[in-house]
């Protein structure tokens, strides 16, 4: 099937005529920010927040059914984490397992979904390891450095995405010319011997605007086997860029690049025991991500046009000093994008594309490539000022499977200023990874994993919005998952899952100087093998879990604050043959501001020094703490 065929497939949902020209919901919400056609808006107005993850393009949050949480830079510095998995575990849904210290593998699994089912953006460029057996994103080698804002849909979304947004879509937006954070130092010491030291700088100009930006991070760690001695360190280099030219009124270049290069040192299952014990081993990686694109506004349609390349390079090591790695792969993804965003009569968007996307890996011996192409077409109506409601279908073609079909529809009523109400019918799909397709396991006639979910919620806000509250009730069903087959010692569709929870959160506001907040969620997440009669439970996927944070701006300078997180059980190990403890970890945190360019701020993590496992085996952070200057000029 052609791409011209798949667009016009995906075109069907739209209305065909056009109508006068009229100003689009983000115009509106963006006309004061000074720049043309940008992908992303820099400065979230005060009114309401805009999100991409939701359509693929900007959406006011309001007018969403899908659930969507915002980390914006104020809340990041406020937190301050280390690591992005660190921040995204505070969010309801989403829970994350790490193998022993940074550096370590770091998984992120949202509603109960396996992680190699998030789909992960960073500047609007697919990140996960096109290398990797299951094709997932390591987390643990993404620091928070020059992140600007993130973004994480919750339930699949395949309609905008494609592949693998099955659990959800974590965006990431780094540093950009002109954001809050776009001129900035920081300067941090800690526990393990932990260095980072991250810097952005930008320029912004009436036709051109740059910025550049980089980080050094270093960490002595900890053993990652929790019965080993020997500390496994982690260093990693970042830098990241982006130029913007504004050629005419109409008219812009995006340009936008990130580079990683990390070394982690592991721990493994040497001879006779073959169990987890402390080793010489270590890991080096190398993530190159580019995006070149072109945004143009033909009256009231805006269009971008984009290419985009993630590069991967891993390679495992048996001991320092050795002649050449044990493992090694290499992935490359590259991606041409289009997109239009039009707004047709007064009460309806429609937002559409074309992708096309070629993949590549090699182990060292075993080549492999494949391709596929995709289209997909979004109808955004609002029929009263107070309902919002959007349509999504897709169609994407793969070499390997052929062809596969993705719709979506959701709605968002507001019957009051202070009320949402949302509902949200959702599919996605994870396309086989080349590993699993072509490697010695592999098998050329896997078909794609398949997932339908359902959710409804609401959020309310009283007392001027000083108290915000909501909740959101899901349930997702999931057929065709690839797993190990032992019987004919391949890959195979041979898993089905089910999950179904509740999320919700409270937010007190009672002055400019005081909040808290927190979030609790359920999920109960099960899976069942071909052959099996009954369910069993996820691995590493606590039922409940529980956020809470109190922040207190105790005088005009000096702000404190404290966080909770709470896990409960979860099982691990062959068909869930250990049981890890649930567990309560506990922080505090103050920053202070010398100046009004400085700020001197500090933390204490796992205050109560608890001693708990995300993964079987593997040693976790005891009580640690952490002191830093942030500069802005």
């Amino acid at each position: 099937m052609t791409i011209l065929k798949l667009t016009a497939a995906a075109l069907t949902i739209l209305p065909m005529s056009a109508h006068a020209q009229t100003t689009t919901e983000t115009e509106d919400a963006i006309e004061d920010d000074g720049g043309c056609c940008s992908f992303y808006s820099e400065r979230l107005p005060s009114r309401d927040t805009i999100v991409v993850t939701a359509t693929g393009t900007e959406l006011l949050a309001r007018k969403s059914g899908y659930s969507v949480s915002n980390i914006g830079i104020d809340d990041i510095e406020l937190r301050q984490p280390s690591t992005l998995s660190d921040l995204l575990a505070t969010l309801p849904g989403v829970t994350v397992s790490n193998t022993g210290p940074i550096g370590g593998f770091s998984a992120v699994r949202i509603r109960g979904a396996e992680g190699e089912q998030t789909l992960t953006l960073i500047d609007g460029v697919r990140i996960n390891d096109p290398s990797s057996p299951g094709g997932g994103f390591d987390f643990g080698n993404l620091l928070i450095g020059n992140i600007d804002r993130v973004e994480v849909l919750r339930g699949p979304n395949s309609v905008p995405w494609g592949s693998q947004a099955i659990g959800g879509v974590v965006n990431i937006i780094t540093a950009r010319p002109g954001s809050a954070s776009n001129r900035a130092l920081r300067a941090e010491y800690g526990s393990n011997n932990r260095t980072n030291l991250v810097g952005q700088y930008g320029i912004s100009g009436d036709r051109v605007s740059a910025s550049l930006g980089g980080g050094f991070f270093r960490d002595d760690g900890i053993s990652a086997a929790a019965n080993g001695s020997e500390a496994d360190g982690y260093k990693q280099y970042a830098a990241n860029g982006a130029l913007e030219v504004i050629l005419s009124d109409a008219v812009s270049i995006d340009l936008r690049g990130f580079y990683s290069h990390s070394r982690a040192e592991l721990d493994g299952f040497p001879p006779p025991f073959y169990s987890l014990s402390d080793t010489p081993e270590y890991s080096t990686g190398q993530q190159v991500i580019g995006y070149a694109g072109i945004n143009a506004e033909i009256g009231n349609l805006k269009n971008r046009i984009a290419l985009t390349v993630n590069d991967i390079n891993r390679d495992n090591f048996a001991a320092p000093g050795a002649a050449a790695p044990d493992f090694l792969s290499r992935g490359r993804t590259e991606r041409f994008e289009y997109q239009g965003d039009w707004q047709l009569a007064q009460p309806v968007r429609a937002v559409f594309g074309i992708e096309h996307e070629r993949s590549r890996f090699t182990d060292g011996s075993a080549p492999a490539k494949t391709r596929h192409s995709g289209a997909y077409a979004q109808a955004i109506i609002d029929p009263s000022e107070t309902l919002t409601i959007t349509l999504g279908a897709r169609v994407d073609d793969h070499k390997s499977y052929g062809s596969k079909a993705t719709f979506s529809a959701n709605a968002a009523w507001r019957p009051t200023a202070q009320t949402v109400i949302r509902a949200a019918y959702g599919e996605g799909f994870k396309a086989p990874t080349l590993y699993q397709l072509f490697s010695f396991y592999g098998d050329p006639g896997l078909q794609p994993e398949v997932a339908k979910s359902y959710e409804l919620g609401f959020e309310q806000g009283l007392l001027d919005g000083q108290l915000r509250f909501g909740a959101t009730a899901f349930q997702r069903r999931t057929q065709n998952m690839i797993d190990f087959d032992l019987l004919i010692y391949r890959y195979n569709n041979i898993i089905r899952s089910r999950a179904k929870g509740i999320e919700s959160f409270i937010e007190l506001r009672p002055s400019d100087r005081f909040s808290v907040r927190a979030n609790y969620t359920y999920v109960d997440s099960e899976k069942r093998e071909d052959g099996a009669v009954d369910f069993v439970r996820h691995l590493r996927r606590p039922v409940h879990s529980l956020n809470a944070s109190i922040d207190w701006q105790a005088s005009s300078k000096l702000k404190l604050g404290a966080d909770l997180r709470l896990a409960s059980d979860s099982l691990d190990g062959s068909g869930g043959s250990v049981r890890m403890d649930g567990y309560v970890l506990a922080g505090i945190r103050a920053a202070y501001d010398i100046s009004d360019a400085l700020e001197l701020y500090g933390r204490v993590e796992n205050a109560g020094d608890t001693d708990y496992q995300t993964v079987a085996g593997y040693k976790a952070y005891g009580r640690n703490a952490h002191i830093g200057l942030r500069a802005k000029f």
